[in-house]
């Protein structure tokens, strides 16, 4: 049995470990790692795959950046001739990113199963390409592993039912996996000189907030009139529009911390120990509520509704630094904790799944 398996970002270096992990188990199976470098910056790649363990790409595309578009179309076009080649038994994606649609289009004009994991997520805002790439990976797929029940009731609602299974998180996995390797090993809190519950980690770098210097500017006036220091490590675009805006880096020395981005154990080990944590990111959002700590998301609308539901997580108008400055005021830890995301056993549940789809 054979998986060419596509990646290109970061959120899914770190999925794709915790399934290629048990796939690599069984000696029936073989998987072809195709990463295409949309992520490409060794703080933003490299150091994953070495951190995480991943096994050396089988392919390297480096398509680097570029307009959706362009990014897009070079992605099929590489991934599409490494399907010829491989002739695999069905293709593995993960997420919503520009990657993600690649490997579904590209696999999906050769009749080759797809199968996507986390499916059924909505954001209902169309305006995101994240949301266009998340629908028609869905709509291509043969078997659908959703995070949560309301990712399976989602898909129902669009009339999938076949092929569709509940099998929790795969991020809940690495981090029930790695959060205590990484507060061993991590030193970015000595590094930093925080202390914990002193301080708040923040992401930023949706288009809709990085493009929009209104918006990018209400944000980090908020971030610097917060009571804790903000730390903030910085996504290539968000470094990018900063540096053309000279006029938003003014807030930095405030209570605001511009550093670089940073690996997987550094990161967790500082959003395990933040007071709040505030973000644009669906992952981010997740790895809050999977470490226990109260969220602040920065946009309109988002893809993890359970966890606003459950009110670890707040909207906030990225418009309006006052409103974010309140929402941090007024974070909490709700007494409850419900299991949104599974029992961290996602891993061995795809494989169950897909041993039992294929039959080997």
């Amino acid at each position: 049995m054979k998986f060419v398996t596509i990646i290109g970002a970061r959120p899914q270096f770190i999925k794709a470990c915790m399934v290629s992990r048990r796939l690599s188990q069984d000696t029936s199976i073989k998987e072809v790692l195709v990463h295409t470098g949309q992520h490409y910056n060794a703080n933003m790649s490299d150091v994953f795959f070495k951190q995480l363990n991943i096994p050396k790409p089988d392919y390297h595309l480096g398509i680097g950046s570029g307009s959706h578009g362009e990014q897009t179309g070079k992605m099929l076009m590489e991934i599409e001739q490494v399907l010829l080649k491989e002739k695999p038994d069905a293709v593995l994606v993960y997420g919503d990113t520009n990657s993600t649609i690649a490997g579904s289009l590209a696999a999906s004009k050769l009749h080759i199963p797809i199968i996507h994991v986390e499916s059924g997520l909505r954001s209902f805002n169309r305006n995101m390409p994240e949301e266009i790439n998340r629908i028609v990976t869905d709509h291509l797929s043969s078997l659908l592993f959703c995070p949560s029940q309301s990712s399976v009731k989602q898909l129902a609602i669009e009339g999938m039912t076949k092929g569709v299974h509940a099998t929790g998180d795969i991020m809940y996995d690495a981090v029930l996996y790695y959060q205590d390797k990484a507060k061993s090993h991590s030193r970015i809190l000595d590094q930093l000189k925080l202390k914990p519950k002193d301080y708040y980690v923040a992401t930023i770098h949706r288009a809709e907030n990085t493009d929009s210097p209104v918006r990018l500017q209400a944000i980090m006036k908020g971030f610097a009139h917060l009571d804790k220091t903000v730390i903030l490590p910085l996504h290539p675009r968000t470094k990018k529009q900063l540096e053309n805006k000279p006029g938003l880096k003014e807030f930095e020395g405030k209570s605001l911390l511009f550093i670089d981005p940073l690996d997987y154990f550094d990161m967790l080990a500082l959003m395990s120990q933040a007071q709040t944590i505030l973000t644009d990111s669906g992952g981010v959002q997740k790895e809050a509520y999977m470490l226990g700590i109260p969220c602040i998301t920065l946009r309109d609308e988002t893809e993890w509704i359970e966890t606003v539901d459950a009110k670890w997580n707040q909207l906030v108008d990225a418009n309006d630094s006052a409103a974010i400055i309140k929402a941090v005021q007024t974070a909490y830890k709700p007494s409850d904790y419900p299991a949104l995301f599974g029992d961290g056993h996602s891993a061995e549940h795809i494989y169950q799944i897909i041993k039992k789809h294929f039959l080997f």
